[in-house]
């Protein structure tokens, strides 16, 4: 049989979607599979190739699947179980989707035959995918199995990424006439807007001119051209505030990003009267709030898209330096190296950030969800070692925890550092026990103020203004106080608690240097 051609091999439905995802260059499967699922679990077991990872929540392995795309440009999959475990895994789809990552969800169905007899589990499991979907099917016997799968991983390659989501009726994975699909073309990325260069070109004529850089334009070697582009036109370079993957570090040209508090990013932006956008959108607020615009450019700011997400974006770079003469020009703000000094005493916001920096390990992964805690970490880790840094891109919490698996799932040569609060670290909890369980490389920082912390902010942003006891309490994680020791430890993740500095600096060397997974409550 392994002599034969896959097309030529007599199989199942099941099996025909394995052989074509592995052909495709999809081997790795986040899941959490059910009764409808068995059969492809089945296939996973003796065709040999896939890493499947278990995850106890669909969330994790939705997540996880968004931090692999983002580490090697690939998908993997996800196994999910009927409309409710789809359901389950939606918020890190939006995350994903919202990143930018591509990734294949397979979710189980009831048999054909099945599903008019509205069991317990029917559900519209097509209504549940399409709003964190790109591209939904249902197949429809075992003989199409393969077609799909290998049309389902081509989707999920389109620039930058798509999420695509292939609904797999029990009966067409045990059925057999499953015929495998070998290795189907990929869609180029889209071409650069060329009829809009010379007006990009014209817009970089110094500091009221921001070109704004999102997605793929945040790569070491497009980072350098956007800095050579800076130094010869004077032009200023931001990045959105969420990236889904950011290189940073001695040695590479450092890019802020927008602000997340609307007041400072209405002053930041405040002096751009031209903005040239490459990869990235033109900047709005996360949300509404009483009395300040949502728009965050200044009244009456010219805005010009020279390429959007899914374009060439290294192209549309290259031109641009080309276009300026500024293809042999040194590149603008290169971080220098730099490390804080140490910090002693009590830990807080500057304490962890310096501490963080000095920490960072050369080529590490940064899974940053600290998104009140973390506002200072980028200016202070900017000369740090050279790193990626992943941001949520979707808002939706509940995603560092997963996307560091993912992240280290794809990069088992890198260490992951996984910054998270409290609050958000509580959606995603069993991702630890997937951590123990492949023994993965991640240092996870839990930053402990017992708080929804982002929210007590934003009562004030949004004119509620003195929040009674009422209030404060619905924000609050301290009745009873989450111990994250003991969970951690019952996950089998070694985990320690730190209120210094002195010991912050400890538990982070001892866990980077471990090889496995390890958690460090951070008291604030």
């Amino acid at each position: 049989m392994k002599d034969k051609p896959l097309s030529a091999q007599k199989m199942n439905g099941a099996e025909s979607l394995v052989h074509t995802l592995l052909a495709n260059g999809v081997d790795v499967c986040f899941t959490n599979p059910g009764t409808s699922e068995m059969h492809f679990v089945a296939a996973l077991d003796h065709i040999p190739g896939m890493r499947s990872v278990l995850a106890l929540q669909e969330g994790v392995a939705t997540g996880a699947a968004d931090g692999y795309y983002r580490m090697v440009g690939k998908p993997a999959s996800t196994l999910l179980h009927l409309g409710p475990g789809l359901a389950n895994g939606l918020s890190n789809l939006h995350n994903a989707k919202k990143a930018g990552s591509g990734v294949v969800n397979i979710v189980g169905e009831h048999a054909s035959t099945h599903i008019e007899l509205d069991a317990p589990l029917t559900s519209d499991i097509e209504g549940i995918a399409r709003p964190v979907s790109h591209w939904v099917r249902s197949s429809a016997s075992s003989e199409t199995v393969g077609t799909d799968a290998a049309e389902a991983v081509q989707a999920a390659m389109i620039a930058p990424g798509q999420i695509a989501t292939l609904i797999l009726p029990s009966d067409t994975a045990w059925n057999s006439g499953g015929v495998a699909q070998d290795a189907i073309e990929l869609f180029a990325p889209a071409p650069f807007d060329q009829s809009q260069l010379a007006q990009a070109v014209d817009a970089l004529d110094g500091p009221e001119t921001l070109l704004l850089l999102g997605g793929g334009a945040l790569t070491e070697s497009n980072l350098e051209t956007a800095g050579r582009i800076a130094a010869k036109t004077g032009c200023k370079i931001l990045s959105e505030w969420s990236n889904a993957r950011l290189e940073r570090g001695a040695g590479r040209v450092f890019v802020g990003r927008v602000p997340y508090p609307i007041d400072i990013a209405l002053e930041v932006l405040k002096p751009f009267k031209r903005i040239v956008l490459v990869g990235a959108r033109a900047p709005i607020g996360f949300f509404a709030y009483p009395g300040k615009p949502a728009i965050l450019t200044r009244d009456g700011a010219e805005i010009l898209t020279l390429a959007g997400a899914g374009a060439d974006l290294s192209a549309a770079l290259a031109a641009l330096a080309d276009a300026t003469d500024a293809t042999t020009t040194p590149p603008a703000h290169v971080a220098e190296p730099f490390t804080p000094e140490r910090p002693e005493g009590p830990i807080n916001l500057d304490n962890l950030a310096a501490m963080i920096a000095r920490a960072i390990p050369e080529n590490a992964i940064v899974v940053d969800e600290s998104v009140t805690t973390g506002r200072a970490f980028s200016p202070a880790t900017k000369g740090a070692a050279k790193h990626t840094w992943l941001n949520n891109c979707g808002g939706s919490i509940g995603y560092g925890l997963p996307a560091a698996i993912g992240a280290a799932v794809a990069c088992p040569d890198r260490k992951v550092l996984c910054l998270t609060g409290d609050g958000s670290a509580m959606y995603t909890v069993q991702s630890l026990w997937t951590m123990a369980r492949e023994n993965l490389d991640v240092t996870v920082l839990i930053f402990a103020n017992r708080s929804y912390q982002i929210l007590r902010g934003e009562l004030t942003n949004v004119g509620v203004g003195n929040p009674g006891p009422r209030a404060i309490d619905m924000l609050s994680l301290d009745r009873p106080a989450l111990d994250w020791v003991q969970m951690s430890c019952s996950m089998g993740v070694d985990a320690v608690r730190v209120t210094e500095c002195d010991g912050l600096e400890n538990a982070l060397a001892d866990g980077l240097a471990s090889g496995g997974p390890n958690l460090i409550e951070v008291m604030l």
